[in-house]
């Protein structure tokens, strides 16, 4: 994190100047597109594409070297590529990222556990966290997720991931996730405080929104502004009566930054904070394409195309281009992956949420 904090003027003066050109230090690794839900809230599973194998993984982590800090590798099912330890082994050699997260429907109950057991045993400076994503108790997570048996698979990919931590995973962490959509915002005070009684090591959520990525943008389920702020009141109240430990706590403050954020955007308010996406944060997707962010989907370039070299792309006229239209547009959107980029180069903002972090380890709230 102290390297994160002494290039902070850096990336102002990337953003502002175009000078000097860092790399990101958060990206987001889509290892495919394949899914085996069926979700109301995405469609990702419709994508068609080639995915990058390990070894043109090796290449584009080399490449990358050492500036990254928070990773997320993500899909579709991520845990559908049986090859998923040896990419993230591949990235933690080159790379030496501080976080690792790793979203999952927690369908593969049978291969999950293991895999992240290599993980994390691969990975071992690391924290690997692990995010479970329930939208919903028992059938109407069902229901959402497109998938009868959906939450019995994933409750039971839980408790073993809890099993993998107390055999010895030290930099291991269990979240769980909830998506509030239109399908379940009037039930999220009850759905969060029964998911947080299962004792994960923290729990978030995220607005259902219109990506390029999820293939939504012609699909209704963002809740409206008013359900959404008594829902995500409801979170922060269901929150504060846990009490998260440590890293969680931590999670939290940048949580609830984002939850107010979402709230304003609903609202037609400002964004909080300006967008980094494409200065401090980026995406590549499965077939090596780079994009600024998977909001708008615009390509920076082709890793394939540019053999594997992230800094030739990240270089290119063609990324100025993009990064020039997020700065003239004035981007504003609820992505919770570029929130945490765009709080730590928020001063204002990074103070709010220090401030409610060391309040909260003071008096154990939020």
């Amino acid at each position: 994190m102290l390297d994160l904090i002494l290039l902070i003027p850096g990336y102002w003066l990337f953003q502002y100047f175009g000078w000097p050109r860092l790399l990101p230090k958060s990206l987001t690794i889509s290892v495919t597109s394949r899914c085996n839900s069926r979700c109301k809230t995405c469609r990702i599973y419709e994508s068609r594409s080639e995915p990058l194998t390990v070894a043109e993984y090796e290449k584009v982590f080399r490449s990358l070297g050492s500036i990254l800090t928070w990773v997320t590798m993500s899909g579709g099912e991520p845990f559908l590529r049986e090859d998923l330890p040896d990419i993230c082994g591949a990235l933690y050699r080159h790379c030496r990222p501080a976080v690792i997260t790793i979203p999952t429907n927690g369908l593969l109950n049978d291969r999950i556990p293991s895999a992240v057991q290599a993980i994390a045993a691969s990975c071992p400076a690391a924290r690997i966290i692990v995010n479970l994503s329930l939208d919903g108790i028992g059938a109407e997570h069902d229901e959402i997720r497109g998938v009868p048996g959906c939450y019995e698979k994933a409750l039971s990919t839980y408790q073993a991931l809890k099993g993998v931590q107390r055999d010895g995973a030290a930099n291991l962490s269990i979240g769980i996730h909830t998506v509030i959509s239109k399908f379940n915002v009037s039930e999220i005070p009850r759905i969060s405080g029964d998911l947080i009684s299962l004792q994960p090591d923290s729990y978030i959520t995220e607005i259902a929104e219109q990506r390029v990525e999820l293939k939504t943008l012609d699909l209704d389920i963002t809740p409206g502004a008013a359900e959404y702020r008594r829902a995500i009141n409801g979170v922060i109240a269901e929150v504060r009566r846990h009490r998260f430990k440590g890293l969680g706590r931590v999670v939290q403050s940048f949580r609830a930054e984002y939850y107010d954020h979402v709230a304003d955007l609903l609202l037609g308010k400002p964004s909080r904070w300006p967008c980094h996406a494409g200065f401090a944060s980026a995406q590549i997707m499965p077939d090596g394409e780079v994009w600024a962010c998977c909001i708008k989907g615009n390509s920076l370039g082709n890793l394939r195309r540019e053999a594997y070299d992230f800094k030739r792309i990240w270089l290119s006229d063609q990324a100025e281009q993009v990064r020039r239209a997020i700065k003239e547009d004035g981007c504003r959107c609820p992505l919770a992956n570029a929130a945490y980029t765009n709080i730590l180069l928020h001063p204002p903002t990074m103070a709010r949420v220090t401030l409610r972090a060391l309040a909260s380890l003071r008096n154990g709230t939020l």
